[in-house]
Order: structure tokens, then sequence, then C-alpha cells
């Protein structure tokens, strides 16, 4: 196949995505298909800047606001789909996080372009992305998911309806950008505000204590589930792309019924959002058993440490063989 991966991108997870396309840039070329990366804020990836991404890592913290801003001043987003790279591709791959790679912007260009992409169509990426609707959308299908609610809200409310510890967090942002694990009352206005420099809504949920699960689903087949034991309190962004900072377990130590229920619970999620193609639902179990759903991701992140290829692995999919059933599924 002719496939174009589209990487990197003017969102704060744009290391993250940087990260995880130059791995399946790799891949796929050694499948035998022909590969163009392709960075939406940049154009076409040269052979050195691959060579250079594919030695470097994704980094502690995410990019500066700033560096971002200047990165996005350069972006040309509204002309992908004039050029020969993308309608020319069988298939073009996302491998972009957050921001217009993954709210749905992008995929309704594609979309009208007439062109074959990855994952998820443009209203089921834009839901997904919302945290607040997606939570909704959980419940009508009866997924478990904490309560929650939406600033504005006073202190008195949070602690009359939530009570605390609470997380706090841009409604539709990812990699734990942004987000505040809360547990006095004095820190739910700061948190608000730094929530609020990356998103114009802001999330305030209850935290479930207990442990981190990840259900990885392609095309409705859930892999299996996999935990996640961080070393902060919350798997925070230094957790997620530090080595070391986490260990993941797939497949998880489970009871067969636990690990059953969140699957099917994983699977439901995915189809009240109407998603397409490769996802991973997030949970958090409590020491009762309940599981409760935390979010669904879109466009799951590919590097070393992320949790989908850990979770294809455990299946006995290597990563090679996870892209290029992405690819094919997008193709259907």
């Amino acid at each position: 196949m002719n496939i174009t991966v589209l990487m990197g991108g003017t969102s704060s997870e744009r290391n993250v995505s940087l990260a995880s396309g130059i791995r399946i840039v790799q891949a796929l070329r050694s499948k035998g298909h022909k590969v163009i990366a392709l960075d939406p804020a940049r154009g076409l990836l040269s052979e050195a800047e691959e060579k250079k991404l594919g030695e470097g890592t994704v980094g502690v913290e995410p990019p500066s606001l700033e560096s971002l801003s200047k990165v996005a001043a350069g972006a040309f987003l509204p002309n992908l789909t004039t050029m020969k790279e993308i309608t020319g591709a069988d298939v073009v791959l996302l491998a972009l996080h957050g921001g217009q790679g993954e709210d749905g912007t992008l995929q309704a260009l594609l979309d009208m372009a007439r062109v074959r992409y990855s994952g998820s169509g443009h209203l089921s990426s834009a839901l997904a992305m919302d945290k607040d609707l997606s939570k909704k959308l959980f419940r009508a299908a009866n997924v478990k998911t904490a309560d929650w609610l939406m600033q504005p809200a006073t202190v008195e409310q949070v602690e009359g309806y939530l009570g605390l510890p609470v997380i706090v967090k841009p409604s539709k942002q990812g990699s734990t950008v942004g987000l505040t694990l809360v547990k006095k009352r004095e820190d739910i206005a700061p948190a608000i505000e730094e929530a609020l420099k990356y998103d114009d809504e802001v999330m305030i949920e209850r935290f479930v204590p207990g442990r981190e699960f990840t259900v990885g689903v392609l095309g409705e087949i859930a892999f299996p589930v996999g935990e996640i034991i961080s070393k902060h309190e919350i798997y925070d962004y230094e957790c997620k792309y530090t080595p070391g900072m986490a260990t993941e377990v797939f497949p998880a130590d489970l009871p067969d019924d636990v690990a059953e229920r969140m699957q099917e619970q994983a699977v439901a999620a995915f189809r009240s959002l109407k998603l397409r193609g490769c996802a991973r639902i997030d949970f958090r179990l409590t020491t009762e058993g309940e599981s409760y759903c935390l979010e669904a991701n879109t466009l799951p992140g590919m590097t070393e440490l992320s949790l989908v290829p850990q979770g294809a692995a455990a299946m006995g999919i290597d990563f090679p063989e996870l892209c290029e059933r992405i690819a094919k599924l997008a193709l259907e």
C-alpha cells in the first residue's frame, strides 16, 4: 500500500505524536509498504529528520504553550487535502494526538476530500474528545463512569456533590496535560486556572481510588486488559513517557470474570461513541471490584512505552502487524 502517516501537529501532545508516528512509519516499511511521513505543522519529513526522531524521546513535560504557538503559526492544515501525498495515498494513517488532529476537524476535511484514513470519523472523534459528552453517552450505554461537574461550579457544589479529592482537567485534552489531582478545597481554583490554559471547558470529576487499567480495542475486538502501576499517584505525562516511571502488566492480574467484564465495558464504550479502527479505553477499579470508565482515546499513543502496542503483543500481535491491521481496517 501507499501510506501517508500524519504526525506531529500543533497540539500539546506534539512530541508524543512524533514519537508514535516515526515508529509507525518504520513498522509499515518493514512490512513492505511505501510510506511517507508528513507533519501538518512543518511539511514532509526529510530522511535526516526521520532519523533524528527515531533516536529521540518524548521528554518528561509537554512542549510549552509559547513554543506550540510558534509551530501553529506555520501550520497548513486546510491545505492538506490538496497535497498529492494525501490525495494519492491508498490510506492516510493518523498518528496525531489531541487538538485538530483528534477532535474531528482533520477527519471532516479528509471526509470532504474523500480520502480514506485510519481511526474514527469526525463526529465520533469530536464526541470522544469532549469528556463531558462522552461520559453522558457512556452512561446511556450502561458503562459506569464517575460523577462530574463542569465549570463553572462553586467550591460548595464540588464538595457537596463530588467530595474530595477530585480530578480537575481540560474537557478536551489528552496525556493528562493540564490535569490536577485536588485534595484540598483551596486548591480547586488554581487547578481550574491551570486547566483553562489548555481548554475553555473544564471538568471536575470525582476521583476514583484504586488500580488503573486499560483496554485496547481493534475493530470491536478487545485486547487483554492491562494494569498501569505508576510511580506517581496518578498516571501523569512524566510516568507515561519516561522509562522506569511506570510498570505495565499485560495481561493484568485479575480474576477472569473481572477482566471479561472490563473488556465488555470497553467494547460498549467503543460502540457508544460509534468509534472505529483502533481505540483505547481507560478504567479505574475500586477495592470493591467496581470499574469506572475514565475516557476513550480515538488515536492512542504508539510510542515504545504506549499501552495499545503492549495489549496487542499480549494477544500475539507484534507492532508491525498491528500497524498494518489498522491501515487495512481503514480500507474496509
